[in-house]
């Protein structure tokens, strides 16, 4: 099988820089050449949308950008999913279950970390917004996650964040699984009130925080 690591770098550079024709054609170059299509998802789109985030940190890019690099993904993996192995679309970094708190509708930021996490290898099992707290519990008795991660743009609705600490707290299940926090209501102060183990200030925080978890 023909590995080409050039065409797969020039995946992630063209990404990262947003060209969404070019990258594409390189996408169709590279499974008409056979690249490995497990080569072409970890250090071609993974790495391209590292370095999306990284420009985002850097002030570089913003929330359009982000939602455009997120669309030029679903576009590649149209290309590249039929191509890859059961074993590249099931061995993952770590498992989290995402979404936004109850009386809350808001989903642009819970999206675009849902989208970095994925990017960045993670299982993903969103619950969309407006969540019961006995929801978010449910599923992680299903899925059994690493990382619970909850949304919340409005203050009106960060007492259920609190809510859903402490139902984990009560069913025995806060040990078996970390907390994160996200969105414009939060900040870390109130997360260590309300016993998180943590608060991401932007989607890219966040995703950095899950990775060291898993990674240690």
């Amino acid at each position: 099988m023909t590995r080409t690591p050039e065409l797969v770098a020039r995946i992630a550079q063209t990404l990262a820089d947003l060209q969404a024709s070019e990258m594409r054609s390189l996408m169709e170059e590279a499974v008409a050449r056979e690249i490995a299509p497990d080569l072409i998802l970890e250090h071609g789109l993974r790495k391209g949308l590292e370095h999306v985030g990284q420009k985002y940190e850097l002030g570089e890019y913003f929330l359009s950008e982000l939602l455009f690099a997120g669309s030029l993904v679903d576009q590649a993996m149209k290309i590249l999913g039929p191509h890859l192995t059961e074993q590249a679309l099931t061995e993952y970094k770590g498992i989290i279950v995402l979404g936004t708190v109850r009386g809350d509708i808001h989903d642009i930021g819970k999206n675009i970390f849902g989208m970095l996490a994925q990017a960045s290898g993670f299982k993903l099992w969103d619950v969309g917004v407006d969540v019961d707290p006995e929801i978010f519990l449910e599923k992680i008795k299903e899925v059994k996650p690493d990382i619970l991660a909850l949304s919340a743009l409005l203050t009106t609705t960060m007492g259920e964040m609190k809510t859903v600490i402490d139902l984990l707290t009560a069913s025995v299940l806060r040990g078996k699984v970390r907390v994160i926090l996200g969105g414009n209501a939060v900040n870390r102060e109130f997360g260590a009130e309300i016993g998180a183990d943590a608060v991401g200030l932007d989607a890219v925080e966040g995703v950095e925080q899950c990775k060291a978890w898993v990674k240690a």
